[in-house]
Protein backbone atom coordinates (compact mmCIF):
# COMPACT_ATOMS: atom_id res chain seq x y z
CA UNK A 1 0.00 0.00 0.00
CA UNK A 2 1.08 3.53 -0.72
CA UNK A 3 -0.13 6.71 1.01
CA UNK A 4 -2.91 8.24 -1.06
CA UNK A 5 -1.36 11.66 -0.57
CA UNK A 6 1.63 10.47 -2.67
CA UNK A 7 -0.50 9.62 -5.72
CA UNK A 8 0.18 11.67 -8.83
CA UNK A 9 -2.56 14.20 -9.56
CA UNK A 10 -3.46 12.37 -12.77
CA UNK A 11 -3.71 8.90 -11.18
CA UNK A 12 -7.50 8.76 -11.10
CA UNK A 13 -8.25 10.80 -14.23
CA UNK A 14 -10.15 7.90 -15.88
CA UNK A 15 -12.36 7.22 -12.85
CA UNK A 16 -16.06 7.67 -13.65
CA UNK A 17 -17.48 5.56 -10.83
CA UNK A 18 -16.64 5.53 -7.13
CA UNK A 19 -17.89 2.40 -5.41
CA UNK A 20 -17.53 2.55 -1.65
CA UNK A 21 -18.18 0.53 1.45
CA UNK A 22 -20.29 2.38 3.99
CA UNK A 23 -19.72 1.33 7.62
CA UNK A 24 -16.41 2.73 8.87
CA UNK A 25 -15.53 3.86 5.33
CA UNK A 26 -18.12 6.58 4.82
CA UNK A 27 -18.95 6.60 8.51
CA UNK A 28 -16.66 6.70 11.54
CA UNK A 29 -17.67 5.10 14.82
CA UNK A 30 -21.16 4.71 13.43
CA UNK A 31 -21.73 8.32 12.37
CA UNK A 32 -21.81 10.00 8.97
CA UNK A 33 -20.04 13.35 9.25
CA UNK A 34 -21.15 16.40 7.29
CA UNK A 35 -17.91 16.59 5.30
CA UNK A 36 -18.22 12.94 4.21
CA UNK A 37 -21.79 13.53 3.03
CA UNK A 38 -20.64 16.69 1.25
CA UNK A 39 -17.88 14.65 -0.43
CA UNK A 40 -20.54 12.42 -1.98
CA UNK A 41 -22.30 15.49 -3.33
CA UNK A 42 -19.05 17.01 -4.63
CA UNK A 43 -18.28 13.83 -6.55
CA UNK A 44 -21.76 13.80 -8.04
CA UNK A 45 -21.45 17.45 -9.04
CA UNK A 46 -18.11 16.66 -10.68
CA UNK A 47 -19.82 14.02 -12.85
CA UNK A 48 -18.65 10.95 -10.93
CA UNK A 49 -21.29 8.32 -10.20
CA UNK A 50 -21.13 7.14 -6.60
CA UNK A 51 -22.55 3.78 -5.52
CA UNK A 52 -22.21 2.54 -1.93
CA UNK A 53 -21.57 -1.22 -1.88
CA UNK A 54 -22.37 -2.38 1.61
CA UNK A 55 -23.44 -5.22 3.84
CA UNK A 56 -26.14 -2.94 5.24
CA UNK A 57 -29.79 -4.06 5.16
CA UNK A 58 -32.41 -3.26 2.55
CA UNK A 59 -34.15 -0.81 4.87
CA UNK A 60 -31.05 1.35 5.17
CA UNK A 61 -30.37 1.07 1.43
CA UNK A 62 -33.87 2.26 0.58
CA UNK A 63 -33.31 5.43 2.59
CA UNK A 64 -29.87 6.03 1.09
CA UNK A 65 -31.11 5.54 -2.47
CA UNK A 66 -33.97 7.98 -1.89
CA UNK A 67 -32.18 10.76 -0.04
CA UNK A 68 -28.41 10.62 -0.40
CA UNK A 69 -26.44 12.20 -3.28
CA UNK A 70 -25.61 8.79 -4.75
CA UNK A 71 -26.57 7.06 -7.98
CA UNK A 72 -27.78 3.89 -6.29
CA UNK A 73 -26.90 1.46 -3.51
CA UNK A 74 -25.75 -2.17 -3.64
CA UNK A 75 -26.75 -3.70 -0.31
CA UNK A 76 -26.65 -6.85 1.80
CA UNK A 77 -23.23 -7.69 0.37
CA UNK A 78 -24.56 -7.95 -3.18
CA UNK A 79 -28.08 -9.26 -2.67
CA UNK A 80 -29.78 -6.14 -4.03
CA UNK A 81 -29.42 -2.87 -5.91
CA UNK A 82 -31.72 0.06 -5.15
CA UNK A 83 -31.82 3.14 -7.36
CA UNK A 84 -33.88 6.32 -7.17
CA UNK A 85 -36.70 6.27 -9.73
CA UNK A 86 -36.96 8.83 -12.49
CA UNK A 87 -39.45 11.04 -10.63
CA UNK A 88 -37.06 11.33 -7.70
CA UNK A 89 -39.51 10.02 -5.10
CA UNK A 90 -39.63 6.25 -5.56
CA UNK A 91 -37.03 3.50 -5.62
CA UNK A 92 -36.42 0.89 -8.30
CA UNK A 93 -35.45 -2.40 -6.69
CA UNK A 94 -33.31 -5.07 -8.32
CA UNK A 95 -32.20 -8.31 -6.68
CA UNK A 96 -29.55 -10.93 -7.36
CA UNK A 97 -32.42 -13.44 -7.27
CA UNK A 98 -34.67 -11.46 -9.61
CA UNK A 99 -37.62 -13.85 -9.64
CA UNK A 100 -40.05 -13.21 -6.76
CA UNK A 101 -40.73 -16.90 -6.30
CA UNK A 102 -37.04 -17.76 -6.21
CA UNK A 103 -36.47 -15.02 -3.67
CA UNK A 104 -39.26 -16.37 -1.46
CA UNK A 105 -37.73 -19.84 -1.54
CA UNK A 106 -34.32 -18.43 -0.67
CA UNK A 107 -35.73 -16.44 2.23
CA UNK A 108 -37.52 -19.50 3.61
CA UNK A 109 -34.24 -21.39 3.50
CA UNK A 110 -32.38 -18.54 5.17
CA UNK A 111 -34.94 -18.45 7.96
CA UNK A 112 -34.30 -22.12 8.67
CA UNK A 113 -30.54 -21.57 8.51
CA UNK A 114 -30.88 -18.78 11.08
CA UNK A 115 -32.61 -21.19 13.44
CA UNK A 116 -29.91 -23.81 12.87
CA UNK A 117 -27.15 -21.31 13.61
CA UNK A 118 -28.72 -20.23 16.90
CA UNK A 119 -29.00 -23.85 17.99
CA UNK A 120 -25.44 -24.70 16.99
CA UNK A 121 -23.99 -21.47 18.43
CA UNK A 122 -26.16 -20.50 21.44
CA UNK A 123 -24.28 -17.22 21.91
CA UNK A 124 -25.28 -16.05 18.41
CA UNK A 125 -27.67 -13.11 18.35
CA UNK A 126 -29.21 -11.51 15.30
CA UNK A 127 -28.08 -7.99 14.50
CA UNK A 128 -30.54 -5.28 15.48
CA UNK A 129 -31.12 -4.53 11.80
CA UNK A 130 -32.12 -8.11 10.87
CA UNK A 131 -35.84 -7.14 10.56
CA UNK A 132 -34.86 -4.75 7.75
CA UNK A 133 -33.09 -7.41 5.65
CA UNK A 134 -34.49 -9.09 2.55
CA UNK A 135 -31.66 -11.30 1.27
CA UNK A 136 -29.26 -12.06 4.12
CA UNK A 137 -28.75 -13.04 7.73
CA UNK A 138 -26.73 -10.77 9.99
CA UNK A 139 -25.45 -11.76 13.40
CA UNK A 140 -23.92 -9.26 15.79
CA UNK A 141 -20.18 -9.75 15.59
CA UNK A 142 -19.02 -11.18 18.93
CA UNK A 143 -15.85 -9.94 20.59
CA UNK A 144 -14.83 -13.50 21.34
CA UNK A 145 -13.07 -15.09 18.36
CA UNK A 146 -14.24 -18.60 19.25
CA UNK A 147 -17.87 -17.46 19.27
CA UNK A 148 -17.41 -15.80 15.89
CA UNK A 149 -15.91 -18.98 14.45
CA UNK A 150 -18.84 -20.99 15.84
CA UNK A 151 -21.30 -18.77 13.97
CA UNK A 152 -19.26 -18.94 10.76
CA UNK A 153 -18.94 -22.71 11.09
CA UNK A 154 -22.68 -23.16 11.51
CA UNK A 155 -23.41 -20.95 8.49
CA UNK A 156 -20.94 -22.83 6.33
CA UNK A 157 -22.34 -26.16 7.49
CA UNK A 158 -25.82 -25.07 6.32
CA UNK A 159 -24.28 -24.36 3.73
CA UNK A 160 -24.39 -20.58 3.24
CA UNK A 161 -22.03 -17.98 1.82
CA UNK A 162 -20.34 -15.99 4.58
CA UNK A 163 -18.26 -12.94 5.30
CA UNK A 164 -17.36 -10.78 8.28
CA UNK A 165 -17.04 -7.01 8.51
CA UNK A 166 -16.55 -4.63 11.41
CA UNK A 167 -20.17 -5.01 12.55
CA UNK A 168 -21.66 -8.28 11.41
CA UNK A 169 -21.19 -11.93 10.61
CA UNK A 170 -23.17 -12.26 7.40
CA UNK A 171 -24.73 -15.24 5.67
CA UNK A 172 -26.61 -15.53 2.37
CA UNK A 173 -27.37 -17.88 -0.52
CA UNK A 174 -26.47 -17.49 -4.17
CA UNK A 175 -22.69 -17.57 -4.52
CA UNK A 176 -22.39 -13.83 -5.16
CA UNK A 177 -20.37 -11.18 -3.37
CA UNK A 178 -19.79 -7.43 -3.62
CA UNK A 179 -17.74 -7.82 -6.78
CA UNK A 180 -20.21 -10.11 -8.57
CA UNK A 181 -23.14 -7.76 -8.01
CA UNK A 182 -21.05 -4.69 -8.87
CA UNK A 183 -20.08 -6.34 -12.15
CA UNK A 184 -23.75 -7.03 -12.94
CA UNK A 185 -25.02 -3.58 -11.93
CA UNK A 186 -22.34 -1.70 -13.86
CA UNK A 187 -22.96 -3.83 -16.94
CA UNK A 188 -26.77 -3.83 -16.88
CA UNK A 189 -27.46 -0.29 -15.66
CA UNK A 190 -24.46 1.70 -16.90
CA UNK A 191 -23.11 -0.24 -19.88
CA UNK A 192 -19.68 -0.63 -18.24
CA UNK A 193 -17.71 -3.87 -18.58
CA UNK A 194 -15.23 -3.86 -15.72
CA UNK A 195 -13.29 -6.69 -17.32
CA UNK A 196 -12.28 -4.46 -20.22
CA UNK A 197 -12.38 -1.07 -18.47
CA UNK A 198 -11.48 -1.63 -14.80
CA UNK A 199 -9.77 1.76 -14.58
CA UNK A 200 -13.14 3.50 -14.78
CA UNK A 201 -13.86 2.45 -11.18
CA UNK A 202 -12.32 3.34 -7.82
CA UNK A 203 -13.26 1.26 -4.79
CA UNK A 204 -12.85 2.32 -1.17
CA UNK A 205 -13.27 0.09 1.86
CA UNK A 206 -11.97 -0.85 5.26
CA UNK A 207 -12.33 -4.54 6.13
CA UNK A 208 -12.51 -8.21 5.17
CA UNK A 209 -15.75 -8.17 3.19
CA UNK A 210 -14.04 -5.70 0.82
CA UNK A 211 -11.48 -8.35 -0.13
CA UNK A 212 -12.92 -9.23 -3.58
CA UNK A 213 -12.98 -5.54 -4.53
CA UNK A 214 -9.45 -4.84 -3.30
CA UNK A 215 -8.20 -7.85 -5.26
CA UNK A 216 -9.89 -6.85 -8.53
CA UNK A 217 -9.78 -3.07 -8.94
CA UNK A 218 -6.53 -1.33 -9.80
CA UNK A 219 -7.88 1.83 -8.17
CA UNK A 220 -8.48 0.49 -4.65
CA UNK A 221 -8.15 2.59 -1.52
CA UNK A 222 -8.37 1.55 2.11
CA UNK A 223 -9.17 4.07 4.80
CA UNK A 224 -6.56 4.05 7.55
CA UNK A 225 -8.27 1.45 9.77
CA UNK A 226 -7.85 -1.20 7.06
CA UNK A 227 -4.49 -1.98 8.70
CA UNK A 228 -6.44 -3.92 11.35
CA UNK A 229 -7.52 -6.45 8.70
CA UNK A 230 -4.47 -6.78 6.45
CA UNK A 231 -3.66 -10.25 7.75
CA UNK A 232 -7.14 -11.35 6.61
CA UNK A 233 -6.99 -9.86 3.10
CA UNK A 234 -5.60 -11.89 0.17
CA UNK A 235 -4.52 -8.61 -1.42
CA UNK A 236 -4.29 -5.20 0.25
CA UNK A 237 -5.70 -2.06 -1.34
CA UNK A 238 -3.25 -0.19 -3.53
CA UNK A 239 -3.57 3.07 -1.56
CA UNK A 240 -4.30 4.03 2.03
CA UNK A 241 -5.63 7.29 3.46
CA UNK A 242 -4.32 9.21 6.45
CA UNK A 243 -7.70 9.40 8.14
CA UNK A 244 -10.22 6.78 9.24
CA UNK A 245 -13.77 6.42 7.98
CA UNK A 246 -15.36 9.51 6.50
CA UNK A 247 -12.21 11.60 6.92
CA UNK A 248 -10.41 9.12 4.69
CA UNK A 249 -13.27 9.18 2.19
CA UNK A 250 -12.95 12.96 1.93
CA UNK A 251 -9.29 12.45 0.94
CA UNK A 252 -10.43 9.99 -1.73
CA UNK A 253 -13.03 12.40 -3.12
CA UNK A 254 -10.46 15.19 -3.22
CA UNK A 255 -8.01 12.99 -5.16
CA UNK A 256 -10.61 11.88 -7.71
CA UNK A 257 -11.92 15.40 -8.29
CA UNK A 258 -8.41 16.80 -8.64
CA UNK A 259 -7.56 14.13 -11.22
CA UNK A 260 -10.47 15.19 -13.42
CA UNK A 261 -8.55 18.36 -14.29
CA UNK A 262 -6.10 16.27 -16.37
Amino acid sequence: MKPLENAELSTFRDVRFVLTDMDETLTHQGRLAANAYAALERLQTAGVKVIPVTGAPAGWCDQMARMWPVDGVIGENGGLFFQRSGDGHGVERHFWHDDDQDRAVVWERLTKIGEQVRKAAPSASFAQDQPFRLTSLAFARPQNQAEQEAILGALREAPADTTVNNLWVLGWLGGYDKLAMSRRVLRDHYGLDIETDPGAVLYSGDSTNDAPMFSFFEHSVGVSTVVQYLDQLPAPPRWITRGPGGAGFVEIADAVIASRAF
